[in-house]
């Protein structure tokens, strides 16, 4: 029986033991993403480097779990997203620290330095 020209048929797939555990989506796949959302969200102001970090360290975790389930785990398209916002928002935390480094030199040399005397003392 097929479907459509050019599909394999049901009856040539190989069947699955009976034990084998239904696939099923890594949670720590929505986690991942939801943490890097929230780490690009909240980049440019410094405290997007907290999620963006947890994000990367669980996306590592829940690799290592997809790959030792033997392909019953997914989620992989979520882990990606979750993986490329947050190292988005980590680096936006960096351009908002350099901005603020620099906006804090400028300001530190256009100001005077030492006391400022007035002009009737020596």
């Amino acid at each position: 029986m097929t479907t459509a020209p050019g599909q394999v048929s049901v009856a040539q797939q190989g069947l699955r033991h009976p034990l084998d555990p239904d696939p099923a989506r890594a949670t720590k796949a929505r986690a991942v993403f939801a943490l890097g959302l929230l780490g690009m969200l909240t980049g440019l102001f410094i405290g997007g480097v907290v999620p963006a970090t947890v994000a990367l360290q669980l996306a590592r975790q829940a690799r290592r779990e997809a790959y030792a389930s033997g392909g019953f785990l997914t989620g992989s398209v979520w882990l990606r997203r979750g993986e490329r916002m947050a190292w988005t928002g980590l680096v936006l935390v960096a351009v908002s620290v350099v901005a603020a480094v620099v906006i804090g030199v400028v300001r530190l040399a256009g100001a005077p330095f030492g006391h400022d005397y007035p002009a009737n003392m020596d």
